[in-house]
């Protein structure tokens, strides 16, 4: 039975529609760097075998190489058609790729086209899926109606911005995808970093911007360019800073209240969350953190997010967080008079009725 030609990405095109599953055969490590949206890991060599074929390969011989890679490339697809393969019906129709469509996905395509699936490779592997991303990231954000949802720390852009998804907005939340919350204190506390690498944020950006409309304004948070240690794509930076926003504002007391419900995962690390004020000694001084790391020691959340907000947060955002976007803050500032989830709920309401206004060509 002869195979399929190899799929071809087209630009403009949805290069997975239409398929049943998507198959990376590559090895783990490779696999947990990055990967196609939606892609299931069933890899023909793993880690070590697949660098025990390539030390053979280049300190030995490539034809020993090729024939102990060819028998551990059999066994392992023959586990995976014995194991999680096994229920699949016959019209069950798979994309496989590899590095770059080669030999790897060239063997596990050929084995199940063989048992009668409608298997493809991608012609040009991950490379190819990867050059699409970073096309796709700098073509795309112009094409979209962005409004901006800013303000100061605790003004529950977050929590806006969750509650118009749930009222079925089109919403790009930027700090979910790159599991950080922007802030000093927005990421782990631990030493183990639960960020993505930038090439899997890359994709979770580009997965989400390909299934949204853009006859349909995307609703996102204001965010400067980096979001702990990922960086927001040039294209969408700048179409970002380029769209209309809509300031959020609440008092203080309320902020505050917001702040501690907020970030009580690291109030349930006092020790961590010590260690991690030291990064405020330069800024503000060995006294001012050591007061701060007082209330966390008894416990006093408000206290401690009241003096950071006061001392750090605001005056930062004065002098110069979020200018980008402050200056194009449309109409009057959104108020909150409180952050409840109903009160929330009803802003989100409210922001979807507002008329939407346009983007600054003028800026870049």
């Amino acid at each position: 039975m002869a195979s399929p030609p190899p799929l071809r990405l087209i630009e403009g095109s949805d290069p997975f529609a239409g398929f049943d599953a998507i198959i990376d055969v590559r090895s783990p490590a490779e696999f947990a760097e990055d990967h196609v949206p939606g892609a299931i890991n069933l890899p023909v060599l793993d880690d070590a075998q697949r660098a025990q074929v390539g030390t053979l390969y280049s300190q030995d011989s490539p034809f020993v190489a090729r024939r102990l890679g060819a028998a551990l490339v059999a066994r392992n697809i023959a586990a995976h058609l014995e194991e999680r393969l096994q229920q699949h019906p016959r019209p069950w129709k798979p994309l496989v790729y590899c590095w770059r469509g080669g030999q790897r996905s060239g063997a596990m395509t050929t084995v199940l086209g063989q048992v009668g699936w409608g298997a493809r490779q991608l012609e040009g592997g991950y490379r190819a899926y990867r050059r699409r991303v970073l096309a796709d990231l700098e073509a795309w954000p112009a094409r979209f109606a962005f409004i901006v949802l800013c303000g100061p720390t605790g003004s529950g852009k977050t929590a806006v911005l969750e509650a118009l998804h749930a009222q079925g907005a089109q919403t790009l939340n930027l700090e979910a995808l790159a599991q950080h919350r922007g802030s000093v204190l927005g990421g782990s506390l631990e030493d183990t970093d639960p960020q993505p690498g930038q090439k899997a944020f890359e994709s979770a950006l580009w997965d989400v911007l390909r299934r949204c409309d853009p006859q349909r304004p995307v609703y996102v948070e204001s965010e400067s360019r980096r979001i702990g240690r990922l960086g927001i794509p040039a294209g969408l930076f700048a179409a970002l800073t380029a769209s209309p926003c809509l300031r959020l504002e609440a008092s203080l007391e309320v902020r505050i209240a917001h702040l501690v419900e907020r970030y009580a995962d690291i109030y349930g690390q006092p020790a961590a969350l010590r260690r991690r004020l030291e990064f405020f000694v330069p800024l503000h001084g060995r006294v001012l953190v050591e007061k701060w790391q007082r209330w966390v020691d008894e416990g006093n959340w408000e206290a401690l997010a009241e003096a950071m907000v006061s001392s750090h947060y605001d005056p930062a955002y004065r002098r110069g967080g979020d200018s980008l976007y402050r200056a194009k803050a449309a109409g009057p500032a959104v108020p909150l008079d409180s952050l409840a989830p109903d009160a929330i709920m009803r802003v989100a309401q409210h922001i979807l009725g507002l008329p939407r206004q346009p983007a600054d060509p003028q800026c870049p």
